[in-house]
C-alpha cells in the first residue's frame, strides 16, 4: 500500500510539473501585446503593417492580431523575426528575433 501511495504522489508531481511547464512556455510564446488603446473600428488595415515590414526588407510570411498589435512574421537575411506594429499609426513597437 505504501508503494502505491508513493507512486501516486510521484505521478501527480510529474503531471503538475508538466502542466506548469506548458503554461510557462505558453506565456513566453506570447509576444508583445500592448500597442494601442484605440477601438478596433479605427485601426488601419493589417496589409499596411505588412507593407511597412516589406519596405524594411523583410519577406513577410504571415500576420495576425496579437492583443492590440499587428504581429508580422518576416524573414530577413535568413532569420525569422516577429514585428509588432501599432494599428493606430503603424509605428513599429517591438521586434523579436527567433
Amino acid at each position: 500500500m505504501r508503494v502505491r501511495v508513493t507512486l501516486s504522489a510521484a505521478l501527480a508531481a510529474c503531471v503538475l510539473g508538466s502542466v506548469l511547464g506548458l503554461t510557462g512556455s505558453a506565456a513566453l510564446a506570447d509576444g508583445y501585446k500592448n500597442c494601442t488603446k484605440l477601438d478596433k473600428a479605427s485601426w488601419k488595415p493589417a496589409s499596411e503593417a505588412e507593407a511597412k515590414a516589406k519596405a524594411l526588407g523583410y519577406e513577410v510570411r504571415r500576420s495576425k492580431i496579437e492583443g492590440s498589435c499587428y504581429e508580422v512574421y518576416g524573414v530577413k537575411e535568413g532569420k525569422l523575426y516577429e514585428l509588432f506594429y501599432s494599428p493606430e499609426d503603424l509605428s513599429l513597437k517591438h521586434t523579436i528575433a527567433k
